[in-house]
């Protein structure tokens, strides 16, 4: 275990320290198996946003397609280690804050993946909020969340669990959900408590 001087996951240093000493235990490495059959199932291309997208291997896989991708971090580090890991797909990599960012078009999907849990619980309602309001109607919200149902669970991170009855609660006033399987491919520090979901705008 690396020892880190920065303890507060809202603030960019925190994220630069991790990616510069390379400690990344939520990083997979590659594309997550319910993503890819997500893509592939898709009969046109969709303009999607990654928040916090960490190394971003995503965007290849969308770029190669011919998806309109933006992937966002406001990691310096982060965007750096992304744009060098694609090389002529760095380009789809943008340093930005999400709870400012303001796409050029309306969006069509937001991916999630380890954004959510990475920043404390009390600011969930503002990324919920965020969501519904960047995304257009029928809009779709997909990606991995992190549960545990345990009355303590939330307060350990990141990553931070979430109470899969507040989760409902959090989305079901924006959201109609559409999937919700169990994940196969998880890595370890999410492993028997990771979902992949898929909802819509309301």
């Amino acid at each position: 275990m690396a020892n880190f001087m920065q303890r507060d996951p809202t603030n960019p240093d925190f994220w630069d320290e991790r990616f510069e000493k390379k400690f990344m235990p939520w990083d997979k490495g590659d594309v997550p198996q319910d993503f890819r059959d997500f893509v592939a199932a898709r009969s046109a291309a969709l303009r999607c946003l990654i928040p916090g997208c960490g190394n971003a291997y995503e965007v290849a896989l969308l770029a190669e397609r011919g998806w309109d991708v933006t992937a966002i971090d406001f990691s310096p580090a982060a965007v750096q280690s992304a744009q060098l890991a694609l090389g002529s797909l760095g380009k789809h990599i943008v340093q930005a804050d999400f709870f400012t960012y303001v796409p050029k078009q309306p969006l069509e999907l937001i991916y999630e993946r380890a954004f959510f849990c990475a920043l404390p619980p009390d600011l969930r309602q503002q990324i919920v909020n965020c969501w519904s309001q960047l995304l257009s109607a029928d809009g779709l919200l997909a990606g991995y969340f992190f549960f545990d149902d345990a009355a303590d669970a939330s307060k350990k991170g990141p990553p931070f669990s979430i109470h899969r009855e507040r989760w409902k609660e959090l989305l079901e006033p924006y959201f109609e959900l559409l999937e919700d399987s169990s994940v196969s491919d998880s890595i370890p520090v999410f492993a028997g408590k990771e979902r992949w979901q898929v909802w819509r705008r309301r």
